[in-house]
């Protein structure tokens, strides 16, 4: 399984916009093949940054949704409302067994 974290910081009168896309795109997100989940979290110091935690069965479907259509045009109405550049992450769980 991968989980993929992304920070996302924007501009204060962007932030209303963003949750209006990342909600409605959620239910087109959890209907990709592989996608387990996908939640929003927003940091309890700064109103402005937000996180997307997104579980998928393996790195392809993760790929697959990120080159997709809904990725692309999804995307290319946030960028635009960041006051700084994204970070992404992509983790698998270390199950080393030897400890």
């Amino acid at each position: 399984m991968i989980t993929r974290i992304v920070k996302l910081t924007f501009k204060p009168e962007s932030v209303q916009g963003f949750k209006e896309i990342f909600y409605a795109s959620q239910k087109q997100i959890l209907a990709f093949e592989g996608c387990i989940r996908v939640d929003l979290m927003n940091d309890i110091n700064n109103e402005c940054t937000f996180f997307t935690l997104s579980y998928w069965t393996s790195e392809e479907d993760l790929d697959n949704y990120r080159y997709s259509y809904l990725f692309i045009n999804t995307w290319s109405k946030v960028k635009p409302l960041f006051s700084e550049k994204a970070e992404a992450w992509s983790l698998s769980l270390n199950q080393n067994k030897s400890i």
